[in-house]
């Protein structure tokens, strides 16, 4: 694809209250977390996923998804999604005012088992099961293909696997299936090879977005190679926090404002301001006591002059 064939706008979807907090050692207030999400809003953020509704024991770290529901501002043009693993997850976020659910299928039995206790036919069948029951509430789901792109206890996962996930999931009520790299091993090569395979499959019945994670530096160069295949929906986490936490030596997603000033340098629109990703990146890195891994609020914003010489 050439540069001039790439998306005008992407989409960037914010998954640092979940995805980011979830596997972190520091457990945030649910009025920190509700200021961590506030602070994406104000940088522009239009869709964001603020929680899970999972077992608490497991993921503790989520375990006041209602209460933090609850306290977010209602806004007609912003997008609130929550992960759901299962019927009684979905039972809990039917409850709330969430507009989107976020279902998982995985790619390997053995991942499967790990993350939530379920083999591909066991994730396939909730996942679609649930998508029909969310329909019926008036809300919509998205699914995340888990370990796209290699799986930690199976290793190299089959193209055709993810195929026929695709082909089984268009059709159904789920809207949009995202791609995720759960343990940072892809390449773009590999990102534009399985994106061709599957829309060769399903041609556009089914929306795709990319789920990135940063494991071994090539994230934002598989986030790249997604546009230039069309993908116009990418996760992305501030400050690059987060990892699975049934992933072996998982590391964070791929940096909102990074992804945000790559996808600006290349003309393309995301809505989001990057002057104030990098001011609550820097909020971010006081409450987490460190340094995250996002380089954009390091570096600062391109200069716009040059700076005069002496004499």
């Amino acid at each position: 694809m050439s540069a001039g064939s790439v998306p005008g706008a992407v989409e960037i979807v914010e998954v640092s209250p979940r995805d980011g907090l979830q596997n972190d050692r520091i457990a945030l207030d649910t009025a920190t977390k509700v200021g961590l999400i506030t602070r994406c809003l104000d940088a522009g953020t239009k869709r964001i996923e603020v929680c899970s509704f999972v077992n608490p024991e497991r993921v503790p770290q989520m375990a006041d998804a209602e209460a933090v529901l609850d306290a977010l501002p209602e806004r007609d043009d912003v997008t609130y999604v929550g992960l759901v693993l299962n019927r009684r997850g979905f039972e809990r976020a039917a409850k709330t005012r969430l507009q989107e659910i976020n279902v998982v299928i995985v790619s390997t039995d053995s991942f499967g088992r790990k993350n939530q206790g379920a083999t591909i036919e066991d994730a396939l069948n909730t996942a679609t099961e649930i998508a029909a029951l969310a329909a019926d509430a008036g809300m919509r789901t998205s699914a995340v293909l888990t370990t796209s792109f290699g799986c930690p206890f199976e290793g190299e996962v089959p193209q055709r696997v993810l195929v026929e996930i695709a082909e089984r999931v268009a059709g159904t009520a789920i809207a949009e299936l995202a791609l995720a790299d759960t343990i940072g091993v892809a390449s773009p090569l590999d990102v534009k090879e399985r994106l061709a395979a599957i829309r060769a499959a399903i041609g556009d019945s089914l929306r795709l977005r990319c789920h990135f994670h940063n494991t071994r530096n090539t994230g934002v160069a598989n986030a790249w190679a997604a546009v230039e295949c069309g993908v116009t929906s990418l996760d992305a986490s501030l400050g690059g926090i987060g990892g699975c936490p049934f992933a072996p030596n998982a590391t964070g997603n791929i940096p909102t404002e990074d992804v945000a000033y790559m996808l600006r340098r290349a003309g393309i629109e995301t809505g989001l301001s990057l002057d104030k990703l990098a001011e609550a990146v820097g909020w971010l890195e006081g409450l987490l006591d460190r340094r995250v891994p996002g380089l954009y609020a390091k570096a600062g914003p391109f200069p716009t002059t040059r700076p005069q010489s002496p004499g």
